[in-house]
């Protein structure tokens, strides 16, 4: 029998799950509730034009590959103190999904624009 890189039933069903599982785990919180996750260096920024969900599920999935690349291009990386102090100042409105040890954050549209 030829082998496929196709994902049978089975694994894009429980792909589908943990999307899903994700996908309810996020939320928009304000920057000034994630501080103690800045401090402890485990906030990380997702660039606007990279799909949070799909950034989410691959990190928990451990594609150290494609992490590597976003991480190598500063697509993902960690919060930077210019980003927080600037968050912070602006009051800024983030969307947020936790795959431990981190929480990855993605400016939302500014309030008013959602």
């Amino acid at each position: 029998m030829p082998q496929t890189d196709e994902p049978t039933a089975a694994g894009k069903r429980v792909e589908d799950e943990v999307r899903t599982r994700i996908l309810g785990e996020t939320a928009k919180i304000d920057w000034s509730e994630l501080q103690t996750f800045f401090a402890a260096g485990h906030a990380v920024s997702v660039a606007t034009e990279l799909d949070l969900i799909e950034v989410a599920y691959q990190m928990a999935q451990d594609n150290d590959q494609l992490v590597a690349q976003w991480l190598d291009t500063g697509k993902v990386r960690v919060v930077t103190d210019a980003e927080a102090i600037q968050w912070l100042a602006t009051d800024a409105l983030m969307w947020t999904v936790v795959i431990k040890p981190w929480v990855l954050v993605q400016p939302a549209l500014p309030k008013g624009h959602a």
